[in-house]
């Protein structure tokens, strides 16, 4: 049940990034200034943590997807969706701590006046 609920909720997300990001790509022919203004926005640390929650949303959501697919159209599907959901989760973890580490590593120099 959860991993359907998170499935819905990651589509959700994933469509309101979408549509904000028409938008803010469609406000440089209306306003090169405000672009210019909400550009500088995103390079903040708390837009960087939500760009690594979109990727975990987008990567899950593709994982899981493949799973439901699977559940579907293969005749043994139901008999390993428990095993599948590990895998989606095994997987989102490998890929997500080091993307999540490279993703937000400029951010942790940055704050800290390390340099990597």
């Amino acid at each position: 049940m959860w991993s359907w609920v998170a499935h819905r909720v990651t589509g959700v997300l994933i469509f309101f990034f979408l549509f904000a990001h028409v938008l803010d790509t469609a406000l440089v022919r209306v306003s090169p200034d405000s672009y210019d203004r909400i550009m500088d926005t995103y390079k903040t640390p708390l837009v960087n943590l939500m760009e690594v929650g979109l990727v975990g949303a987008v990567l899950f959501h593709a994982l899981n997807g493949i799973r439901v697919m699977l559940i579907d159209f293969w005749a043994k599907g139901t008999r390993y969706q428990k095993q599948m959901t590990y895998a989606v989760v095994g997987i989102l973890l490998v890929v997500m701590v080091p993307a999540t580490w490279r993703m937000v590593e400029h951010t942790v120099a940055e704050l800290f006046g390390s340099t990597t």
